[in-house]
């Protein structure tokens, strides 16, 4: 199926959908009715629909990505990460989706393009400890995201939410015996916030996470995000940044993955306060 549904198409019999939320290089997002709650009088009735990309929909196995990445974010509870609800089938149209929460708020990467000038540290500190302490929440279960970037991170009012674990891992899903797709495949990886050993065809690692969250506070800091002739340059210390939390956001930076000798959970002690970066 393709994924250019019209406003108002009924999926399932359920789900009405209102508008596009955004798409990425797997899959599309809609906002939708739930018409069972609203039925029954629930005030919220509103979810978001993720259904697959035309890219991939004609794949024979593209459904089983899908499934995959449902199982992996249903398998995370934390306030930072966005809820999972159910996955349906809508049989007549052919087409699988899945029911996620509705956010609300705004992605990084319009954030980015709002403030040129990057943030000041009264926004950006509570904003990268969230984003850390999400990730390192869910490394604790773990679970790789293996996509980290401003345009799968949305701030509210009620703070950070991490979002979009299409090119996750979890090895609780592995160890299950879940299906699972390689993601290398589809090349979906983002280059500027993707970790190098990444793109250069290495596996997905706990690195490789800490990597793109350092490279989306690099770009919140300075207003814009890293070139791939800056890695190899020493980088300049964003003005607002304290002295220790910028000489641990360069470890994280390390283009080696050998040289990231601090973890998510970490860095995140560090960005709050509560850690001397000395003494990893």
């Amino acid at each position: 199926m393709r994924d250019g549904l019209a406003p108002c198409t009924l999926l399932a019999g359920r789900y009405q959908l209102e508008r596009e939320l955004g798409r990425g290089g797997m899959g599309v997002v809609y906002r939708a009715r739930d018409l069972l709650h609203e039925q029954f009088g629930e005030p919220t009735p509103w979810v978001a629909v993720k259904l697959l990309g035309e890219a991939i929909s004609g794949c024979p196995d593209a459904h089983v990505l899908l499934y995959s990445e449902f199982a992996l974010t249903r398998s995370l509870s934390h306030a930072r990460v966005v809820r999972a609800f159910s996955f349906e089938v809508d049989t007549p149209r052919q087409a699988a989706f899945f029911i996620m929460e509705l956010m609300h708020g705004i992605t990084l990467d319009r954030l980015l393009q709002e403030c040129p000038e990057g943030l000041p540290w009264r926004e950006l500190q509570p904003m990268a400890v969230q984003l850390l302490e999400a990730l390192a929440y869910i490394h604790q279960q773990q679970v790789l995201h293996g996509d980290i970037k401003p345009s799968n991170i949305m701030v509210g009012e009620a703070g950070v939410r991490l979002f979009d674990f299409g090119l996750g891992h979890g090895q609780a899903q592995v160890t299950a015996g879940l299906p699972s797709l390689s993601r290398n495949r589809f090349n979906a990886w983002t280059p500027a916030y993707a970790a190098p050993e990444l793109l250069a065809g290495g596996v997905l690692t706990a690195a490789c996470d800490l990597y793109g969250a350092a490279c989306v506070l690099y770009a919140l800091a300075y207003g814009k995000r890293l070139e791939d002739r800056q890695l190899t340059q020493k980088l300049a210390r964003p003005r607002q940044l304290p002295r220790q939390c910028w000489h641990a956001l360069r470890v994280a930076l390390s283009v080696d993955p050998q040289r990231r000798n601090i973890s998510v959970a970490q860095l995140a002690e560090v960005w709050g306060g509560h850690r001397r970066f000395w003494s990893l």
